[in-house]
């Protein structure tokens, strides 16, 4: 084997034709560049360079051994990599509300596994407010009224909450005013960031008697008891836009009262350039723009301003 160090001088001096070029990029001196490559040269037995007093140009037997060397050092990184990798995987934990998890981030999710599949994106699903300290996450997903002090917050999608229910209920039992609920069952959750209470209070009937309330722990099966025809539930409106748009839930009463927030993807950590945690986040925010286009799309079909 030839010396590894002094063929590594060479390939760098010999790919810029330039002892103090390679000197800058092995960060050593010239001439600790000239003396690496003098020392290949002498074991090779083989002169590598033409050395003029102004120029340096390979010989060409220097112009044979770089088209090589430079390809065994390309297949030795290669294999290094490979190694590296199966030794330790990149690994990115991630913590979301559970109906949020399930709704609208799994579903999405291949899509960053196609453009990073070197990365492993474990999930964990709270609603807890965050503590890094307790909790194993490097992001961790809230929808929030603005960012929080002593975290780095990534916005990347607005929530609409709103009232759903299934397309025949609003068929069926003519949903056009507030008023109209009290012949109805309202379904609320213990996590819901909007209560019906707000909702009606902001929509001018703050006394409204519902005909029944059907509760539930998480907005998950919230949602699913709106899609069964039970009563309506105030649910975030990209977390049911695909059965909106194929017309199995509707909006009944429009953006009368709708209620704004913003989903972030929270870090302690300084979200560095090219990381696995920038990348994901950087991906959540093209989806959440993407979710907001279909929302704006699909009200403005219906003359909504939202």
């Amino acid at each position: 084997m030839p010396p590894l160090n002094a063929v590594r001088a060479f390939e760098v001096a010999a790919r810029h034709v330039s002892f103090t070029k390679a000197a800058a990029e092995l960060n050593v001196t010239h001439g600790a560049v000239s003396r690496q490559v003098a020392l290949l040269e002498e074991w090779l037995g083989v002169a590598l360079f033409h050395r003029a007093p102004s120029q340096l140009t390979l010989t060409e037997a220097g112009r044979g051994y770089l088209i090589e060397v430079s390809a065994a050092l390309d297949r030795l990184v290669a294999a290094s990599i490979h190694v590296t990798k199966q030794a330790s995987p990149v690994v990115l934990r991630a913590n979301a509300p559970p109906t949020f998890t399930m709704r609208w981030l799994i579903p999405r999710l291949s899509a960053f596994q196609r453009r990073y599949p070197d990365v492993e994106v474990r999930l964990t699903t709270s609603v807890d407010p965050l503590n890094f300290q307790e909790n194993t996450y490097d992001i961790a997903i809230r929808g929030q009224h603005g960012p929080l002090s002593h975290f780095k917050s990534v916005p990347f999608m607005t929530e609409i909450i709103a009232p759903i229910c299934h397309v025949d209920l609003q068929e069926t039992m003519h949903l056009i005013h507030p008023r109209d609920l009290e012949a109805h069952t309202l379904i609320s959750y213990a996590t819901e960031p909007y209560s019906w209470s707000e909702w009606l209070g902001a929509t001018g009937v703050p006394d409204l008697k519902p005909a029944n309330m059907l509760r539930f722990e998480q907005m998950y099966f919230a949602l699913q008891a709106a899609s069964e025809g039970l009563g309506l539930a105030m649910v975030p409106l990209f977390l049911a836009i695909d059965d909106i748009i194929s017309g199995r839930l509707c909006v009944p009463f429009g953006p009368l009262g709708i209620k704004r927030r913003t989903y972030y993807a929270n870090s302690t950590a300084p979200l560095r350039a090219a990381s696995p945690a920038s990348e994901f986040c950087k991906w959540l925010q093209k989806e959440g723009r993407d979710t907001e286009r279909s929302i704006t799309a699909w009200a403005a079909d219906r003359d909504w301003v939202l």
